[in-house]
C-alpha cells in the first residue's frame, strides 16, 4: 500500500536556511549589535582625551596658566558726601570714600611669544615665554560730565592697577614708568578688586593733580596655551608675533592683519572704544572690568597643537558602523553572486576584526601619530579580513577584490577626516556612488533563491 507523506516542516526549514531575506535580516541585526562595542571604543577615546586634558592642566599648573593682560587703570580715591535723615527729620551728612576709575586714552601693546612643547609620557602641552611691551597715555579727568569736585580727590593715594591672570608666570619684578618717574609694582589682594590678580604702583600725584600721564612698562612672563588682552584703551593696538605655525585667534575681535607661515605668525589689532562694554571714566563701581560682560572685550591668540590626534580618531570611530555595514553588504553580494555560503559566525568574526581596528588606531596614534597609525591599522585589518575571506571562499581573486574594496572604504574615510569645509560634500558624493553601485549589483542577484527552494516538490515515501 502506497502512503503519501508531506513534509512541510522540512520545506520551511530549508526556506529558513536558504532565504536571502532571513540572511539579510540577521546581518542587519548583527550590524546593530556591533553598535555596542563601537560605542565602547568611542568612550575609550574620550577617556584618553580627558586624560590628555588632565595632563595639560597639570603641566599648566606647574608652569603657568593661560595669561590675560588687563590694564593699566588709574584709580583715584574720592570723597563724597551723602545725606541721611533721621526719624525726627534732622539731616546729617557723612563722608564716604569711593574711587574714580580712568582708562587709557592710548594703549599700545607689542608681544613676542616663543611657544614650545612640554612632554609628559605620550602627551604634549603647549607653553610659551613672552616679553610684552606696553605704552600709552591716560585720559584727562572729565569734571563737567561726571560732576567731580577736584578738591575732594585724594591725589596722594592714587594707584595704577595692572591685571595678570596668573602671577606665577612673572619672571621678574616689573618697573612701571609713569610720566617722568619709575615705580616697582607690588601685588594688591585686598583694597582694589578691579581684576582677579592686581599689580599696583602708588604714585603721589598731589603735586601734578593731573591724570593725562604717559606710561610704559615691560612684562617678562610665561604661560600656557593662550595669550589674551583686554581692550581698555580709547584706541587700542596690539601686535603679536611668534614662532608657531598653528595659531587660533580668539575673542570678538579678529586681527586686521595676520600672516601665518610654516614656522612663524604675526597679527595686528587696532580697535576704537565704540564697541567696548565700559566707559572711559566712571565713579564708584569696581566690578565693571570683572563682570561677565567685560569678557566681550577680551581677545588674543591660542597656540593649538598642529594635529589633534584624539579628535581625528574619534571622527574615524564615528564612521565605524558605516564601514562595517558596507563591508557586510559587499560580502553578502559576493556570497550571492558567487553562489557560495558564508556562515553568520564568520560575519561576526569579520565585524570583530573591524571593531578591533579602532583600538589599534587609538593605541598606535598615541605612539606614532594619526597618519601612520591609520596606515598600520588599515593595512593590518585589510590583510586579516582578505586572508580570512580567501580561506573561506577558496578564491584568491575574490579576496583581492575584497581587499581593494576595503582599501577604498578606509581611504574614503581618511579623506573625509582630513577635509573640513568640503567634508560633507565629498561624503555625500561618496555615499551616493556607493548606493548606485549597490543598486547595480542588486539587479544581478536572484532574490527568489530561498523561495524556489521552499517550493520544491514534497518528498513521497512509500511504506
Amino acid at each position: 500500500m502506497n502512503t503519501l507523506q508531506p513534509q512541510p516542516a522540512k520545506g520551511f526549514a530549508n526556506w529558513l536556511k536558504e532565504s536571502v531575506i532571513v540572511k539579510l535580516f540577521l546581518i542587519g541585526m548583527l550590524t546593530l549589535f556591533l553598535l555596542i562595542p563601537s560605542a565602547w571604543i568611542q568612550d575609550l577615546i574620550w577617556e584618553r582625551q580627558q586624560r590628555q586634558n588632565e595632563v595639560i592642566s597639570e603641566i599648566s599648573d606647574k608652569w603657568s596658566g593661560s595669561q590675560l593682560l588687563e590694564g593699566p587703570v588709574l584709580v583715584l580715591p574720592y570723597k563724597t558726601r551723602i545725606s541721611e535723615k533721621d526719624s525726627t527729620g534732622r539731616v546729617s551728612f557723612q563722608e564716604v570714600l569711593t574711587n574714580i576709575y580712568i582708562l587709557p586714552e592710548d594703549l599700545n601693546i607689542a608681544s613676542k611669544a616663543n611657544p614650545e612643547l612640554l612632554h609628559r609620557g605620550i602627551f604634549d602641552a603647549v607653553v610659551y615665554n613672552t616679553k610684552i611691551q606696553v605704552q600709552g597715555k591716560f585720559s584727562p579727568l572729565e569734571l563737567k560730565k561726571s560732576g567731580i569736585d577736584p578738591t575732594m580727590i585724594l591725589w596722594d593715594k592714587a594707584k595704577v592697577v595692572i591685571g595678570l591672570s596668573d602671577l606665577k608666570g612673572l619672571k621678574n619684578n616689573p618697573i612701571v614708568r609713569l610720566s617722568d618717574s619709575s615705580y616697582h609694582v607690588e601685588p594688591d589682594f585686598a583694597s582694589v578688586k578691579l581684576f582677579s590678580n592686581n599689580l599696583v604702583i602708588l604714585p603721589d600725584l598731589s603735586t601734578k593733580k593731573n591724570t593725562a600721564l604717559s606710561f610704559n612698562f615691560e612684562l617678562d612672563i610665561r604661560g600656557s596655551s593662550e595669550l589674551s588682552f583686554m581692550h581698555l584703551g580709547k584706541s587700542t593696538t596690539v601686535k603679536i608675533n611668534g614662532k608657531w605655525n598653528n595659531p587660533s585667534f580668539t575673542g570678538r575681535y579678529l586681527p586686521e592683519d595676520r600672516k601665518i607661515s610654516e614656522k612663524n605668525f604675526s597679527a595686528f589689532w587696532k580697535m576704537p572704544y565704540f564697541n567696548r562694554p565700559f566707559p572711559q571714566q566712571w565713579v564708584g563701581d569696581d566690578v565693571s572690568l570683572t563682570s561677565a560682560k567685560s569678557q566681550e572685550a577680551v581677545f588674543g591668540v591660542k597656540f593649538i597643537l598642529p594635529v589633534d590626534q584624539y579628535q581625528k580618531t574619534m571622527r574615524s570611530a564615528k564612521y565605524a558602523i558605516l564601514v562595517i555595514l558596507l563591508t557586510f553588504v559587499s560580502l553578502f553580494f559576493t556570497e550571492l553572486l558567487k553562489k557560495t555560503k558564508i556562515h553568520l559566525l564568520q560575519y561576526v568574526l569579520i565585524g570583530s576584526a573591524m571593531i578591533i581596528y579602532y583600538t589599534l588606531l587609538l593605541s598606535f596614534t598615541e605612539q606614532v601619530g594619526f597618519m601612520f597609525a591609520y596606515l598600520i591599522a588599515s593595512v593590518a585589518t585589510i590583510v586579516l579580513v582578505s586572508v580570512f575571506i580567501a580561506s573561506l571562499l577558496k578564491n584568491k581573486k575574490i579576496a583581492l577584490i575584497f581587499a581593494i574594496i576595503l582599501s577604498i572604504f578606509y581611504g574614503f574615510i581618511y579623506t573625509i577626516i582630513q577635509l573640513q569645509d568640503m567634508a560633507l560634500l565629498f561624503g555625500s558624493i561618496g555615499l551616493f556612488i556607493t548606493v548606485a553601485l549597490l543598486m547595480h549589483f542588486s539587479g544581478k542577484i536572484n532574490w527568489e533563491r530561498g523561495q524556489e527552494t521552499a517550493k520544491e516538490p514534497e518528498e513521497i515515501s512509500y511504506l
